[in-house]
Order: structure tokens, then sequence, then C-alpha cells
């Protein structure tokens, strides 16, 4: 069975490009409010530097896309995590979109990102180029304001670099997280009852049943975490938290760019789902953006509210 995972989550793309465009609503019809706010492109300009930097413990390089115009406020830091053979220019999409919201996102090239160490390596770089006096970077970043978002293997790679942080990384959005039972020594675990503080939001597509299942038949105390709905009540009610699957995407649609055409497969209909509500989270956890918490607040958040797009809303974020 961790064979045929594993040929399942190798993400062997083709890098997409890199030009931003809107959003098609015939493709994908947000929920009024926040969500249609943040599935749109933000206010800055995109700057993107392919092997900006070098290097992560196995000597890959570090992407970055960050705004173009970096005066100003100090921009907050998104980590990216790659799938499984994947590098970070085949999320493009999402990664520019991230940016054009204010955030400098960097992403190590390296294909295997399970243990979190070079997700947690990549802050550590730009944490150095804040310092550096001849870095773009110099004096431009908010350093104690990161967070991570990882797919597939990189989403157990974000949750553990947030583990192994001691309190740096404050939120993680694990895409497509994988069940424990396709661990191996290459696609490491995580376990989310280790976490002590922060932030995460779950975001899973209805169609990854394999990879990434919404619910198991076994109660998760007795099967272990092996799906989206146990990693999530599996994490301590001290960290603020909320789930949501996506209606119809599988699992490399996050790929996108922003629709199926260059993403690996298996694909639906692309990325488009991925957008509002990833960017919304981090805008609330790293920017304090109160309209973007209150889209996720238990109860009566706008997330939480019966939609088309989505299911399984859960959260017990208060503020």
């Amino acid at each position: 069975m961790v064979r045929a995972a594993v040929a399942m989550i190798a993400l062997i793309g083709i890098p997409a490009n890199a030009g931003a465009a809107q959003a098609d609503p015939d493709q994908y019809a947000p929920n009024p409010g926040i969500e249609s706010t943040y599935l749109q492109p933000g206010p800055w300009a995109v700057t993107e530097k392919l092997g900006f930097g070098c290097c992560d413990s196995t000597g890959a390089k570090f992407d970055v896309w960050y705004p173009t115009d970096l005066g100003g406020a100090k921009h907050p830091i998104v980590l990216w995590g790659d799938g499984t053979k994947a590098v970070p220019s085949q999320y493009t999409y999402l990664l520019r979109h991230l940016a054009s919201w204010g955030f400098v996102v960097i992403g190590t090239e390296n294909q295997q990102t399970g243990s979190g160490t070079d997700i947690l390596g990549s802050l550590n770089f730009l944490k150095e180029q804040a310092t550096t006096p001849a870095s773009v970077f110099y004096g431009k970043l908010d350093t104690a304001a990161a967070g991570a978002i990882g797919h597939s293997q990189g989403a157990t790679g974000v949750v553990n670099a947030m583990l192994a942080s001691d309190g740096a990384i404050k939120t993680a959005v694990p895409i497509e997280i994988p069940k424990q039972a396709l661990c191996s020594e290459a696609i490491k675990c995580t376990d989310t009852r280790k976490l002590t503080s922060g932030s995460v939001f779950f975001v899973n597509g209805s169609a990854d049943g394999f990879i990434s299942p919404s619910t198991q038949a076994l109660p998760w105390q007795l099967a272990g975490l092996q799906s989206n709905q146990a990693y999530y009540e599996a994490t301590p009610a001290n960290v603020a938290k909320a789930w949501a699957t996506l209606n119809g995407p599988d699992h490399n649609d996050v790929q996108g760019q922003p629709d199926c055409a260059q993403a690996s497969n298996p694909c639906t209909s692309g990325v488009y789902g991925y957008l509002g509500y990833s960017t919304a989270w981090m805008m609330a956890q790293l920017r304090g953006d109160v309209a973007a918490i209150e889209a996720f607040r238990t109860g009566t958040g706008e997330l939480l509210a019966p939609s088309a797009n989505w299911s399984n809303q859960v959260s017990t974020v208060m503020r």
C-alpha cells in the first residue's frame, strides 16, 4: 500500500507559468464576503525569484515570491511545503496569490519536505536575510509573524516544522494531509496531539479519499490519525483550529495554474477553491485582520455557513 501511495502522491508536474490572473467566476463561485474578497489577487505587484538563495540541509535552493514594493510596514512570512517530488514553481499561482496580499513567501526546492526540517530552515534563511544589509529583505520582514502552508507530504511537513519551531511558526494550513497509514521512511508522519500553541486550518478535497480522506471508519483512537477529522479532533483544545472540505477537488487541484491543464493527476477543477480562505486564514493569524478572523468564528463564521462549495466545516476560533 505504501508503494501505491508513493506513486499516487508523487507530483511530477510541469513548472507553472508565473503570470497572475483574475479568478474565473465561471469556474468557482465563492461565498460572498471574506472568501470572495481573498479569492481575488491582492493589491501588491509580485516579484518571483526561483533559486533565490542557497541552501537547505540537502543543498536545495530556496524560491521566493514577494511584494515588488517592500516599503512601508514589515511583511509577514509564509513558508511553503512541497508535495512529494514537487517543487514550489508547480504551485506558482497559489504562491503568487499569497504574495499579492503582502506576504513574503518562501519554499525550498527540496522534494521531500515531510520532516519539516527544511521548511523550518527556510524561515531561518529569511531571518538571516532580514539582517543582511545587501539583501532585498533587509529590515523588511516581520520575522515574528510566520506561518506555513503545505500540500500532501508538505502538509505533514508544515505541522512538523511548527512542532519543531519553538513557537516561531504561529500557524499552519495543511492541504490534503496524508493519513498515517501512508507513512514511510521518506513520507514522514506527524501527530497533531503534540501541538501546544498556535493555530491550524485543515483543508482537503472531497475526491481525495485515498490519500487525505475526510473521515475514517474506525475511531481515530483505535486506528490512528487516518483522516482530516482525526487530525482536527486530535489537535489540543488550546490550539485554535478549523477544518473544511472543498466539494469536488482531488489530491492535486492545489497545483492548478489556475485550472488543471498544468497540474499533476488527479485534478478535477484547479486551485480556485484553495485561494480565498487559505489567504484569509493567514491574514487573520499573521496580520490580525478582524474581518478575516470573523469568517472562522465558532458557530457564526462565514466558512461555517451552509455552502455548495464546502462541507465538514468546524472551528474553535473564538477571536
